[in-house]
């Protein structure tokens, strides 16, 4: 019972053969490949637009060399609190950007809130000494399991342009929103004033592939000197090329999505029945946050599940778990089991 991160889940069969091909073909280094060339062509068929593509070995990599892009002295990103760009990537981006600085913003289950956005976007300016803001970052999904609808995505992004900053969104479970929210990947990003996307792979059936595309090729410039210059520049890039050449043929993709998401809407339907836990946030796709009976963890623990416990801060104080409770995150997969989830039911009760 795996539901500790989709990052514990292995690689689609699809992806490894893929992979296994292009190890037998090999090709011209650094990007000059036909698996890189027919990738590129498959990103803009995706999005329906011109596109710039980089690909890179981890989302933390594709969140820095997407945020460097729009990098200016005194550089301020905005993002929510619970972004992984402010808590888990070791201040990546202060050190990628020349020591821009991240600005959280208040955020229900991880989404800014339009008047947390309008707040930090008027705040009195104090000339050189308070810097300038650049780039708004949304995460989609949240943290928190929350998906911004395309409407939500447009309202944030057309505050941060008419105020001068680029638009970038974390995807590393872009899969996931996209197919929980039965939308086309066009609509979610560039026509909704995404600038760049940091596109995941990793979480959802490839081994180590993710990709920044930029949907204004100027505004990657750049981005490919940054990327070489950071040691992403890889002289076998078709192993990465062939993985999400084979992740996004004949929407497999988005197979696997669904799949994650199904698996987490049973276990939040388990958890909803429960009378020993239940559901801190109503879950969007395949991240599910629970409170539970203190001494549950360790029964569920020594039966075999993984997760892990979550700070509770990040609920409103009324919400919050009591004494003798704690909570906890659960991640479903696209290898996820149905019988993992029914297992996990009958153990919470």
């Amino acid at each position: 019972m795996i539901f500790a991160s989709d990052n514990w889940s292995g690689a689609s069969e699809r992806v490894v053969a893929a992979l296994a091909e292009a190890a037998r073909k090999g090709g011209p280094a650094y990007g000059a490949d036909d698996f890189t060339k027919a990738v590129e062509k498959r990103f803009a068929e995706l999005f329906e637009h011109e596109v710039t593509v980089f690909l890179v070995a981890s989302g933390t990599f594709a969140n820095l060399l997407s945020l460097s892009a729009y990098a200016r002295p005194g550089g301020i990103v905005l993002a929510h609190r619970e972004a992984h760009i402010n808590v888990d990537e070791t201040g990546g981006t202060e050190f990628m950007t020349g020591g821009s600085k991240i600005q959280a913003l208040d955020a229900e289950q991880g989404k800014i809130l339009p008047e947390a956005l309008a707040a930090a976007l008027a705040r009195t300016s104090h000339g050189y000494h308070s810097g300038q803001l650049t780039t708004l970052s949304l995460t989609q999904l949240t943290e928190l399991g929350a998906a911004y609808t395309i409407d939500e995505v447009a309202a944030l992004a057309g505050m941060a342009k008419r105020a001068g900053l680029a638009v970038h969104m974390d995807g590393s479970r872009f899969a996931n929103a996209v197919a929980a929210l039965d939308v086309s990947p066009a609509a979610m990003t560039w026509r909704a004033g995404v600038d760049v996307l940091s596109f995941g792979g990793t979480k959802n059936g490839c081994l180590a592939a993710e990709a920044v595309v930029f949907f204004d090729p100027r505004q990657a410039r750049d981005a490919g000197y940054v990327r070489q210059r950071a040691g992403q520049g890889f002289s076998k890039n078709w192993f990465i090329a062939a993985q999400l050449e084979a992740y996004l043929k004949d929407g497999h993709w988005l197979s696997l999505a669904r799949h994650a998401n199904a698996m987490g809407s049973r276990l939040a339907t388990a958890l909803r029945g429960s009378k020993r836990a239940r559901l801190a946030f109503e879950p969007a796709a395949n991240e599910i946050f629970a409170i539970m009976e203190s001494g549950l963890e360790e029964k569920l623990s020594k039966a075999g599940a993984a997760f892990y416990p979550w700070d509770p801060e990040c609920l409103p104080v009324a919400e919050r778990p009591g004494a003798g409770e704690i909570m906890v995150r659960l991640l479903t997969s696209w290898q996820t089991t149905a019988a993992e989830v029914e297992r996990f039911a009958e153990l919470v009760g």
